[in-house]
């Protein structure tokens, strides 16, 4: 999408301090970082936000949980929370699926 922030991150359009990229998905540190450790992993197709994965785009779903395993495995993390807001009121202010993964403190619960 023309409009869409993460597409133009994943275009190199807009710039982001990368983690990890593949063909199917980028991974990016929070330019508003919530916790010691917080980025962010999308799947570089444009699918609008979790309600909208299915059976045929849902595979990419699975590979982000394998390079979120990756990634916390590489950066030392045991412990860690992956969020995905899904709408306004869960918070979600880019639509484009994307999961937030955060670490380095605890963590309170319930959330928000």
């Amino acid at each position: 999408m023309s409009d869409c922030l993460f597409c133009k991150i994943v275009a190199g359009e807009i710039p982001s301090k990368k983690l990890y990229e593949d063909d199917l998905c980028y991974a990016f540190y929070d330019i508003d970082p919530q916790a010691p450790t917080h980025f962010l992993v999308i799947p570089k197709q444009h699918i609008p936000s979790a309600a909208a994965v299915t059976s045929e785009n849902s595979a990419v779903v699975g590979h982000i949980f394998e390079v979120i395993a990756k990634l916390t495995r590489e950066l030392g993390l045991e412990s860690f929370r992956v969020v995905s807001n899904i709408g306004e009121q869960a918070g979600q202010s880019v639509f484009h699926l994307h999961f937030h993964v955060l670490a380095g403190r605890d963590m309170t619960w319930p959330p928000g």
